[in-house]
């Protein structure tokens, strides 16, 4: 379905459902996690892909004080699709995967900052299957805010809209984000963010190269696996303090936000890191080590310099095979880069599974450059990265055949935040 036939099917929703013609329609990219998975709560710089399967919301001004909000994917499942609330009472409510919390959520944190919003009706629809690796909640956050800021007139800038759906998220709602999902949904594009103020954003070129996406169907929630990861992550830095030299020491901390990972050195922690219990010990290489390869990987994509010996050392293969690599140009070594970072998110963090493990095997067996797990893991999206749209359409039909996927998609590089405009039906 092409955008503009889901915006026309938005727009008809929202006259059937509400009897009136909508005011604003907004929409929002769903993301992949393309590198650094896991390290937007710590604080290091990730890499997000907004892609083109979006979120879309609808909304008009009431008259009165109430909030009523429809979803069309609940609709669909046959579940309950309309939360209603007063606009001065936006309190969540007692079930935590109930979508209209995040109305709520978006109300309360712009209510916070004195944004003045009245009665509305609003109509969510989604592309994005939700808890797929695949960025649902942010996006429908980004989303949801950009329609109050369009509606009411706030004159928030993409960068505001991107935190205030973090706060809504991280804060109002108290799941243990980070900011990738927020600032990928809102800048849209290959976008680098820096997860530490003043929260900068880069946006990235990388040439040719198509991405392709397989749900695996094996649905997550980033609210049962952040905080175990961080609880873990905290245990070692509780040893590390103690043990390090003041030097190190002084970049380190006790909470796992806390640590000036980026400027901490692998080789001269090592003694230190073999000292801790498994867990911890895993949990610390894995941040280490990833942030290392994505540096590498965004070197390659902006043109630097990198040498065969780098290649080596950092993505841990042979001389030869980081020759072959580094002769075979940007998108070899990113793929590269996307599989390593797999294989630590598999064996240093426990996020993936036996079916994701082997899905990403399948996907380089059928011609991947690269493949990993998009999101909090253990379940969700398996993205990939391939030199030519014919080899990853046939990837994925062979995936989907052979059953390591419930479904599949090649997408498109989309833009972020974008209000439509009134060339369309309703």
């Amino acid at each position: 379905m092409s955008e503009q036939s889901q915006v026309d099917l938005v727009v008809k929703e929202f006259k059937d459902i509400f009897r009136s013609k909508h005011e604003v329609v907004v929409s929002a990219p769903g993301r992949l996690d393309f590198l650094n998975t896991h390290q937007d709560y710590k604080g290091l710089p990730v890499v997000a892909v907004g892609i083109d399967l979006r979120t879309y919301v609808a909304i008009r001004r009431s008259g009165d004080r109430l909030l009523i909000v429809g979803s069309g994917n609940m609709l669909d499942e046959g579940s309950r699709y309309l939360d209603i609330f007063p606009v001065d009472a936006p309190n969540l409510i007692d079930s935590p995967k109930w979508f209209g919390n995040y109305v709520r959520a978006a109300v309360s944190v712009l209510k916070e900052d004195g944004y003045s919003i009245d009665g509305a009706r609003i109509w969510i629809r989604s592309w994005i299957p939700m808890g797929s690796g695949l960025g649902s909640s942010g996006t429908l956050l980004v989303s949801l805010i950009g329609a109050f800021n369009e509606l009411f007139g706030f004159g928030l800038d993409t960068k505001a809209i991107a935190e205030y759906a973090y706060r809504a998220e991280h804060d109002i709602m108290g799941i243990p984000c980070g900011r990738l999902d927020q600032y990928a949904a809102a800048f849209g594009n290959i976008v680098y963010i820096e997860t530490r103020p003043p929260y900068n954003i880069d946006i990235l070129n990388l040439s040719g190269g198509f991405f392709a996406v397989i749900d695996t169907g094996i649905r997550h929630s980033t609210a049962e696996i952040h905080p175990k990861r961080q609880k873990e992550i905290e245990e070692g830095l509780s040893k590390l303090v103690d043990i390090v030299s003041r030097d190190l020491k002084e970049l380190l901390g006790l909470r796992y936000w806390e640590p000036r990972w980026e400027y901490l050195d692998l080789t001269t922690l090592i003694p230190y890191i073999k000292l801790l219990d498994e867990k911890p010990r895993d949990r610390i290489l894995y941040t280490l080590k990833s942030h290392r390869s994505t540096i590498l990987a965004l070197k390659a994509i902006k043109g630097r310099a990198i040498d065969v010996e780098e290649i080596s050392e950092t993505l841990e293969v042979e001389i030869n095979r980081a020759r072959e690599l580094l002769n075979k140009g940007v998108l070899d070594v990113v793929g590269e880069v996307m599989t390593y970072q797999h294989k630590l998110l598999s064996k240093l963090y426990d996020v993936s599974l036996p079916q994701i493990d082997s899905l990403v095997e399948k996907l380089i067996e059928f011609g991947a450059l690269g493949a990993k797990l998009s999101g909090a893991g253990l379940g969700g999206a398996v993205i990939a990265l391939f030199r030519d749209k014919e080899t990853a359409e046939k990837a994925v039909k062979n995936i989907i055949d052979s059953r390591y996927g419930v479904r599949g998609w090649i997408v498109k590089i989309d833009r972020g935040l974008t209000v439509h405009g009134d060339d369309y039906e309703g």
